[in-house]
Order: C-alpha cells, then structure tokens, then sequence
C-alpha cells in the first residue's frame, strides 16, 4: 500500500500551574557547574565559535547540560513507560520532556523540567524506528537514513526528492506504516568517514607512498619530504584524504597534511600486531629510553633513544634538531609515528641500514611540528594515574566488591574513591584497575556483550579510548561502553552498544 504519510502534528501548549525552573537556576550550586568552570580553554573556544556564544554563555549551558542529562536519567526511570523523551530548548536554558499523563507532567516540574503533551510514548517512537530497522536490507540508496525526532514525536526517514515514494513503500514493506512515520526530503547522501591513523600508509599525488605520522585537529603530522605544499594525498585505501599544508624540508624535515570531512583524526597508532597503541600526549622521552616507530613497510620495530639536536647532513642539505636511534626503518616508513609508552616522540625522516641488517635512524620531534604550525595533537585525554570514570546519574565505574578473579563484572557504582574505581589508561591502549584490564567478554563486537576485568592479554577486545566527546570506545568494535537499560542505580552493568551519543554512553574523568 502507498500514500503519501504527513508529518505528525505536535501539541505544543504549556501546561498551567506550577512554574518551571529553568535548569540554569538550579546548575549554578552544583558539582556539574564546577565542571562547567573547568572546561578546557580550546571547548570554550569552539563553542563560542560555532554556537555563536559568549564565554559566560558557554559555561552556563555546559552547566545546564550536565545537569539535565541527570534529570532526564532521573525522570526516564520514574515515569517508565509514558515517558515521551527530552530535549534541550534551543536556547540551551531548559529541559523539555515529552509526557503522557498527568502524572508525568507534575513530575516534570518538580524536577526543575518543561512538560510538553506528546502522542506517542518514546518506546512507541523506537518500536517504530525498529521496525525500519528490521526491514534495512530492502532500502534503496536513495533512503538515507531514519531516526525517532523526538522535538516532534515522530520518526524520520530521510530521503532524496526523487524517491519519496519508494520511502513510503520501504515504510510499508517494514511493518512501520503509522501517522507517526514521516518521510523528510534529504539533497545528500551520508558517506563513510575514515580514521586516520599513524603508521598508516597514504600516498602522495598518487605515485609517493610515506606513513602518517600522529592525527591532529583536522588532520595529520608527517614529514616534510614526503610532498610538498599542495600536494594532495590519498589514504592507505585509495580514497582522497587531504592537502599537504605545510611544509619544510631540508633544515627541518616536517609537514603536517589537512584531511577532508571524510576523515576522522583518531589518538591510534597501528602496532602491525592487529592493536593500535594510544596516544597520551607528547612528554619528551630521554636518553636511553626505549622508542617504537611504526611505518607502512617494515610495522612496529623498537630501539633507544640515541642522541638528541642531531644535525643530518642529507645530500640535498642539512637537516637540524632531529633525534638519533637504533630503531630500524625502511624506505615507505618516512614520516611514521615514533612512541615512548604512550607518548608521541617524533616523526620518521630517514637513515641507514634496514631492518634486516640494522641501522641507524632519526626522526623528527611531534612537539616542534606541533608549535610551528599551532596544531593539537589528537589524544585520548587520558595517559595519568588511576582517575575514577564517571557516568550514568554521577556514579563511577568500578569492579564488583574489588574482586579480582578473571570474569568479575564492571559495574557502575556510587563514586567512593577506592581502588575498585581508580583507573588508567596504559600505552598498549588498555584500561586498568588491580593491574588487570578492563575486557569485553569473549572478544565480541556485538551489541551486548558485557564488561569484565580479566587478565591483561594484549587483545583488542581489552583497548579502550577516551574521545573528546565523552565516548569511551572499543575501536575493534567501534562501539561504546554503555550501561545496560539505561539503569541509573548501584550495580548497574556495562556493555557494548552502537555509539549513540545518549547519556547511558557518556563518561568523564575526575
């Protein structure tokens, strides 16, 4: 059966009585606007950028967001089944939540929230959204996407102008057809995004292959030999990547290459062993300390840090400032990513020998590239000592009863300060408590599998990042760590799940 499906007419009165509390008279007292006020300097700056704000304006949404994500944790839990979803006003000043009874709406006031009368219920909503899901197989091209809207209590699938009937027939077909299912006219197809990685291979003007060296906002470090400025690139897989942007070689023997929106700039580096190590920071390693390089031709090799301020007298020049060790490297390896734990050293520009008979190499220091260029090397925020992750109604994940026998649940629970709940990012890119690693069960990407502590064994089902956004990823997965049913309450367990960007995935550092 087709018809063309309307837009969902949305109730919009207010309710009367007791008067709402915008959030951001309740945030200022609270933990969550301390943490506003804590904020790193470069957040501020891209929020005013890109949300046209000031930098009070700023901090007191940060601080109106991290409370309502509580309240709306809190209100999901106690109206269960009518609750019909929340939302921030566009002002950023107040929770809204969608209800279906009376009852709901008086406790949405005294929460400090916006009640708004909806239809249909948010389980209603993703049952719906489900449906489509199930029948994704069948969706043409055209059909980009689809998601539950919950501003308008509707679910949206997205599709070109051409091809609206064919959504209607895929909404049909899926068991989905409702007033609720609206199709939305989409001009641009979502395309996949890449990570950038170093040690990847990429390519220069289509003929020269070098590696890349560290990710950085917008794009990567590498060395400068390996193109010149405006020179384009192309990654390990062939798909346009980027522009060379900045160059210098010889005297120095940098670069740094700006990526399209089809790349994402990631804290790994490729250990050829099937891991990415992570990448902490950028601390200055010593004499004699050991350093990893890893390089599209030759992988990860190890050595020592030899010297420092070399100056390499290149035949086409002299190159000045570079470090000195017996880490093996190959040609195709320039520009590769060197390591100490899990601190970003330098980039690879050149040598002697091989990796069959050994040599002698040198790289490029990251800090140097970094400061002439201001670029910010992309990292996962964490690499310190034993921090508490926060989470879920403002408890911390911690290990059932501080057991530490393989196979003990990850749990969320009241933040309390022990050792159950102190963790650290290591430079294998795993996360540790009791000096055991945080672990998805049997290896498994699969939405679901659950969160243990187990034996540290170099798997990747055992790294974990930390991203800006608050996501605490599994990269072989590509999925988050998420707690169960959105339960709020002690004992709580973590999963893996789709990243959703929802606040049963979001996690911060204290």
């Amino acid at each position: 059966m087709n018809r063309r499906l309307q837009a969902l007419s949305t109730a919009t009165a207010l309710f009367a009585g007791a008067a709402v509390i915008p959030m951001s008279a309740l945030a200022a007292p609270t933990e969550e606007a301390s943490l506003a006020q804590e904020v790193s300097p470069e957040v501020l700056q891209a929020m005013q950028r890109d949300l046209g704000l000031t930098a009070v304006q700023a901090r007191q949404r940060l601080a109106t967001e991290a409370l309502a994500v509580r309240t709306e944790a809190s209100l999901r839990g106690e109206l269960g089944a009518s609750f019909g979803g929340a939302w921030l006003s566009e002002e950023g000043d107040r929770l809204i939540v969608g209800v279906t009874t009376a009852e709901g709406a008086e406790a949405a006031r005294r929460a400090g929230a916006e009640p708004r009368w909806v239809t249909r219920t948010e389980r209603e909503l993703d049952a719906l959204k489900a449906a489509l899901d199930r029948g994704a197989d069948v969706a043409s091209k055209d059909i980009h996407g689809w998601y539950v809207d919950v501003i308008t209590n509707s679910v949206v699938v997205l599709a070109k102008d051409a091809a609206v009937v064919n959504a209607e027939r895929f909404i049909a077909e899926s068991g989905a057809a409702d007033r609720a299912v609206r199709v939305e006219v989409s001009s641009e197809q979502p395309r996949p995004m890449y990570d950038l990685r170093g040690g990847d291979a990429y390519y220069i003007n289509g003929n020269v292959r070098c590696s890349v060296g560290f990710s950085v906002a917008g794009g990567f470090v590498t060395a400068g030999h390996c193109g010149g400025v405006n020179s384009s690139t192309a990654g390990f897989n062939g798909v346009a990547q980027g522009t060379v942007r900045g160059s210098s070689f010889p005297n120095n023997d940098y670069g740094w290459v700006q990526v399209n929106g089809s790349w994402a700039s990631q804290p790994w580096v490729y250990n050829y062993a099937g891991g990415n190590v992570i990448v902490s920071g950028s601390a200055e390693a010593g004499i004699n300390a050991s350093v990893c390089r890893s390089g599209s031709t030759t992988g990860w090799r190890c050595g020592v840090i030899e010297a420092k301020n070399v100056t390499v007298n290149y035949s086409v020049g002299p190159v000045y400032g570079l470090t000195r060790s017996n880490a093996c490297a190959e040609g195709g390896d320039s520009g590769g990513s060197w390591m100490s734990g899990n601190q970003a050293q330098g980039v690879t520009s050149g040598g002697v020998g091989n990796c069959s008979t050994g040599g002698t190499m040198y790289y490029q220091p990251v800090n140097e590239i970094l400061s002439v260029y201001g670029l910010s090397l992309t990292t996962n925020g964490g690499g310190g000592g034993g921090r508490a992750i926060v989470g879920l109604n403002g408890r911390c994940i911690d290990v059932d009863h501080s057991n530490t026998a393989n196979g003990t649940p990850i749990q969320l629970w009241d933040c309390n300060g022990s050792a159950a709940q102190s963790w650290t990012f290591h430079g294998d890119g795993t996360l540790r408590a009791f000096g055991k690693c945080m672990d998805v069960t049997w290896g498994s990407t699969a939405n679901g599998a659950l969160i243990q502590l187990h034996d540290c064994n170099g798997n990747a089902a055992q790294q974990f990042v930390l991203s800006g956004a608050g996501d605490l990823v599994n990269p072989q997965a590509n999925k988050c760590i998420d707690v169960k049913d959105w339960n709020p309450n002690n004992g709580a367990r973590l999963q893996i799940w789709e990243c959703a960007g929802t606040a049963n995935q979001k996690w911060t550092l204290r």
